[in-house]
């Protein structure tokens, strides 16, 4: 929790999230014990969870207040979904491994999550069938948002990603004005696995 206030996290509501979630559920039990330290930890695939402190500054820059309807791009063991459910109305979340979906599934199962739909996919194409969606989170990398996320994204809602750069991967946050996408600013430079997919 230190970590997550060093980064200027002040929402309450996001702090209760991250205290109320127990993030030694949403990792391997073998990397059970070391849930607690601010790092990524492996899941497989190649594919690590994001350390606390950078989820935490992501979820906080969409700024939900309750009843949006979230889509998620990359569950992985789902401590991310987590943080989103308690925070929205409605999140859906796409991973593109099976296994990682069913470890997710179990996990938030487990926590008494029931907001929160996990479907296997590729997550560039979004939801179409369930968009707009008022807020966009993608935790993988790539030079821009794909389209299909664009356009899936509601009139007035935020959208957070990665963005490759030269140097490192951009978070960066978007919003929706007029039926385009618009560049808010950036976030915090980190390293990000690749998004993969149909509109990468």
């Amino acid at each position: 929790m230190e970590a997550i206030r060093a980064k200027g996290v002040t929402d309450p509501r996001l702090l209760a999230a991250v205290a109320a979630t127990p993030r030694e559920r949403f990792v391997p039990p073998p990397h059970a014990a070391r849930a607690g330290l601010d790092e990524p930890i492996p899941i497989g695939h190649g594919q690590p969870t994001t350390q606390p402190s950078l989820v935490a500054e992501m979820v906080d820059a969409l700024r939900l207040s309750g009843g949006e309807t979230v889509l998620e791009i990359g569950t992985g063991y789902g401590y991310q979904t987590a943080l989103l459910a308690r925070l929205a109305g409605t999140v859906y979340t796409v991973e593109r491994h099976a296994d990682l979906a069913d470890h997710a599934r179990a996990n938030l199962s487990a926590l008494g999550v029931a907001n929160a739909e996990v479907v296997v996919g590729d997550g560039t194409a979004g939801l179409p069938d369930l968009a707009p969606f008022d807020a966009i989170i993608v935790s993988a990398a790539a030079t821009r948002v794909p389209d299909p996320l664009a356009e899936q994204l509601a009139e007035g809602g935020r959208l957070v990603m990665p963005i490759t750069t030269a140097l490192a991967d951009m978070v960066t946050v978007y919003g929706k004005r007029g039926g385009r996408l618009l560049r808010r600013r950036s976030l915090v430079a980190a390293n990000f696995v690749p998004l993969i997919g149909t509109y990468a």
